[in-house]
This record gives structure tokens, sequence and C-alpha cells, in this order.
């Protein structure tokens, strides 16, 4: 099989595949990342066809590695580097351990983060792309890491995923060099993922301190809302999927968290609304 080891913020990927296509596409996006030399990997990612035939024959990209769910269907070959990227996410879902994973997007500014998470298509993948180009550093988009002894958030920068609407938009404000290829009828949609600044790979190894988080929620009108440190606290061990893993020092991590960082819930219509209200947020953070 073909391979290609990626380093993104602490954990070290072995991705090998069947075919060389999603490797070469991995391999031109991450082209300003580290690569290990030495084999070895937190985790392996492993592109294959389910069946001997599907390698040739209407190829179809089972994902498999050092976890996988049996049940899960195939992408068809030209959705292969979604494959891959799924493959990534699922074994830093399924296996990490040394950090508290949320699955939100995450950017700083002035050693401080902001953190957001929500439903699917509450626009926090868009907005922390967005808030990239405009002077933020990219942190994340899929998970944020928090430290359980520190409470520090540790980058991890991947490429961003970009889904129907928020394309065309990114696509007004970023080259067209860091774009991936598009891939139409996903199971998610459309999808294209965005390469971050260079500068959230530089930086990929520096910390910041949590400072706000948000639940944002696109489609309605501007708004900004308290929330309850009780419905924070179980929304976000839904949002995370290692917290039960994690025992005691999960419940220790989330608890400090919840106490510490200031919380809102957020409604925006569009991103120059979203990015007024943060900013008036982020003006009142001590």
């Amino acid at each position: 099989m073909h391979q290609l080891y990626l380093t993104v913020g602490p954990t070290r990927f072995r991705l090998a595949s069947t075919w060389r296509r999603p490797l070469d596409q991995l391999a031109a996006l991450y082209k300003d990342y580290p690569t290990s030399q030495d084999g070895y990997a937190d985790f392996t990612v492993r592109l294959e066809p389910k069946k001997p035939w599907r390698r040739y024959f209407r190829p179809s990209v089972h994902i498999s590695g050092d976890f996988w769910l049996p049940d899960a269907a195939p992408l068809p070959l030209d959705q292969s580097l979604l494959a891959a990227e799924m493959g990534m996410n699922l074994q830093m879902a399924l296996g990490w351990r040394r950090h508290l994973l949320l699955h939100a997007s995450s950017v700083e500014k002035d050693g401080k983060a902001l953190l957001m998470t929500g439903l699917s298509g509450s626009g926090k993948s868009t907005l922390s792309a967005m808030l990239a180009e405009k002077g933020w550093r990219f942190m994340g988009d899929e998970f944020a890491l928090l430290n359980p002894d520190t409470g520090m958030a540790h980058s991890f920068p991947r490429l961003i995923s970009l889904k129907n609407e928020a394309i065309a938009a990114m696509q007004a404000i970023v080259p067209e060099n860091r774009f991936g290829p598009l891939m139409k009828g996903t199971p998610k949609g459309d999808i294209r993922h965005i390469v971050p600044p260079l500068d959230a790979v530089d930086r990929m190894v520096d910390a910041a301190k949590p400072a706000l988080l948000l639940f944002p929620r696109f489609g309605h009108d501007p708004a900004l809302r308290d929330m309850g440190k009780s419905e924070i606290f179980v929304r976000l061990t839904q949002a995370s999927t290692n917290y039960v893993a994690l025992g005691e020092t999960g419940f220790r991590a989330l608890t400090q968290f919840v106490d510490t960082v200031p919380t809102r819930a957020m409604d925006y219509q569009s991103g120059d609304q979203a990015e007024e209200l943060i900013d008036s947020l982020w003006s009142k953070l001590p």
C-alpha cells in the first residue's frame, strides 16, 4: 500500500491507501505541515476496497485503521480525500486520551482562545475560517484539545471543511490555491476543504488560554443570550468524544472549563453580524 505520514498538532498519522490518488491530494494540501521520518505514528488510517474487485470496478473506499466502524458505508473513489479526513477524525474521536476533546472550532488572539461548538449547520467551521482571514490564528475546525492539567487549549489545525453555501462565501475571501477539490453529493452535501493560513501551521505547538465559548446558531436575528452552567456542562459532555473514557480526569477538566470560561449563545444571519457580536464580547474580556 502507498503510505504518507502527517503531523498535526500533537498527533502523528500514518495513512495507508490502496490508491495513490488520496495520498497525492493530501500531500499537496498538507505540504507545509511537518512529516515524521522515523516511521512512528499515533494512529494508522487505512483506505482500501472492502472487496478486491472494488479496487478497479466501481472503486469504493472503505475506511479502517486502528479504530473503525464496521457498519460504515464506503465512499466512491472521487471522495477519497473526504474518506482520509474522516479516517483521521475517527482515530482521534475513538483513540485520543491525552486531552479532553470537544467537537468545536477554535481561533486565538493575544494568547487567548475563542471556542465555538454546536450542531452541524451552526456555522462554526465557516466562522473560524472567516476569523482566520481577519487576524485571528486558526487552531482547529473539528476538535478543540483541552489539557486536563493546565486547562490550556492546544492546536489541531487540520484542513477546514466547508459545506454547501459556505464554500461560495469563503471563495470570496480565500485564494483559490488554498482550496482542495470540490466533492459533490457526499453524505454531508457538497464539501470543499481549505488549507489554513500558514501561521496556523507554523504556530501549531502554541497553546492558548480559553477565554470565550460560543454556541453559534445560524439563520436567526442577531442576539446574544446567557446560558446556565448546567446546560453548558451537559451540552459539552455531548460535544466530547472522550469525556466518558477519561473518567474523573474528564469530569475535572470539563468542570474547570465551565466554571472559568465565559459562555454565550449567539444567533446570527451573516458573517459580518457574527464578527460584530464576537468583537463586542471580545473587547469586554479581562
